[in-house]
């Protein structure tokens, strides 16, 4: 009786075995007797207490082999844990660097967009000018390049007008009018051919006028942002030649050069004269354009009525005449002088009346753009916009064309051809209830000394 009391164990506090179990899983030694042992050695009174509160023995432990086991089983799921982690952490990882990279891409364009209106001055032109900036980029660099097969397409266009005058149209007007007309034709002809070969090539050949490359040599204007060169009033950069250009007005690529202070005059007087030919030339050939028009329908009708009999082979008839070659040259040549001289006068006829226009404000293309913005301003304040550099319609035209005496306006301008520089025009003062600066941007026009040379050099 008294052994069997003594076998029995006595009770266990709670989480004995929990606590076994959770040493063994952790691995902290190799069996449950050593980890006991040895916590016993660590602390005798710990191992004491465990001994006396009933923890079980080195022979109720469990076996080795099971607990190897579990902690194989353990260590794999871990691992197959850890591997999923890392694939979910990478599928992550991909979509939030997507995910980043449109939204940067988004902010980006946000940006951009809101860069067009970074203050109050900006408008719809300058909307404009930024969607079409990729345009003007191209449009430079294209006209830098084929501004000499520009020059060489007006050179070919004209010189065939004027063969087909001299072959086709000259000797008709010999046999059919009187010679009076004769003598008007062929002295108004040579005249306007004359204007009009001497004013392109002073255009061509002619530089617009360049502000000098001396820093010293100019005080209080301003400096190009681009050329790093001093600018003088109603001076821009031409991005085409890439210089600055005094009074520039606009690159013209069948100059293949750009019209300013110096060959203004001359391009002006080419397109004046040019359309002027092209205006003589239809009127002079309405007749012609009328009977070669109605000849080459006449001569398809022809054709087809020859074709149709080939068909039928109808032999013994008699095939309608044709026309030679010759006879078709003729035809078409006038057609093709009529409806090119006709065009080309519509078009630069149109160009011309807007560079008088221009002209009799005192204005060029660019200014044309600044005076209106200055005025749209000065406008909303309550003020009345004048332009500095205009004196007049009739002034404009004398200082356009370099002469002083209005007397020689038509005979030196217009009757025969000049090389005369525009005249040096001196600062004009605003009317006293208006600043230099409400009137204008402050600075005084151009003041230039001397008559250039007509060689490109600068002005």
């Amino acid at each position: 009786m008294q052994r069997d009391v003594l076998a029995t164990p006595a009770p266990q506090p709670p989480g004995a075995w929990a606590q076994l179990l959770q040493h063994s899983i952790l691995g902290s030694s190799g069996s449950c007797t050593t980890g006991i042992s040895a916590s016993g050695r660590g602390n005798p009174s710990r191992g004491t207490a465990r001994q006396q509160g009933g923890l079980p023995t080195p022979s109720s432990c469990p076996p080795r082999r099971g607990v190897a086991g579990m902690r194989s089983r353990q260590r794999m799921f871990a691992a197959v844990m850890r591997l999923l982690l890392k694939c979910l952490r990478l599928g992550r990882r991909r979509r939030f660097k997507l995910v980043r990279q449109v939204e940067q891409l988004w902010h980006y364009g946000h940006l951009c967009l809101r860069s067009l209106f970074y203050n109050s001055f900006t408008n719809g032109d300058v909307v404009l000018d930024s969607l079409f900036e990729p345009v003007y980029w191209l449009v430079d660099h294209v006209t830098r390049w084929f501004g000499v097969v520009f020059v060489a397409l007006v050179i070919g266009l004209t010189s065939s007008i004027v063969a087909i005058v001299y072959i086709c149209l000259l000797p008709l007007i010999l046999q059919t009018y009187t010679p009076a007309w004769i003598c008007w034709h062929l002295a108004y002809g040579h005249w306007n051919l004359i204007m009009i070969v001497f004013h392109y090539y002073m255009a061509i050949t002619t530089s617009p006028g360049h502000p000098p490359q001396a820093k010293n040599d100019l005080t209080g204007v301003s400096i190009c942002r681009k050329c790093i060169a001093p600018k003088p009033a109603r001076t821009h950069h031409c991005s085409i030649c890439n210089r600055c250009v005094l009074k520039m007005d606009h690159h013209c690529p069948w100059l293949n050069n750009c019209v300013g202070h110096y060959n203004h005059r001359y391009f002006f007087s080419f397109c004046l004269f040019m359309t002027m030919g092209c205006i003589y030339c239809s009127i002079s050939g309405w007749e012609m354009f009328r009977d070669a028009y109605a000849a080459i329908e006449r001569m398809k009708l022809l054709e087809k009525e020859r074709l149709q009999v080939a068909a039928n082979q109808t032999y013994y008839q008699t095939p309608p005449p044709t026309f030679s070659f010759r006879q078709r040259a003729f035809h078409k040549s006038v057609v093709y002088l009529w409806v090119l001289c006709s065009s080309v006068a519509l078009a630069l006829g149109a160009l011309t009346l807007w560079h008088a226009a221009l002209i009799t404000r005192g204005e060029t293309s660019i200014e044309r753009h600044i005076n209106r913005k200055e005025r749209q301003r000065l406008q909303k304040k309550g003020k009345v916009f004048r332009n500095p550099y205009s004196y007049g319609s009739w002034d404009n035209w004398k200082v356009f064309l370099g002469v002083d005496v209005p007397s020689l306006l038509v005979q030196s301008s217009c009757a025969f051809p000049q090389t005369t520089a525009p005249l040096c025009s001196k600062a004009r003062l605003c009317s006293s209830s208006q600043s230099v600066g409400d009137c204008h941007d402050g600075r005084p026009p151009l003041t230039c000394s001397g008559n250039p040379p007509h060689a490109k050099q600068d002005g």
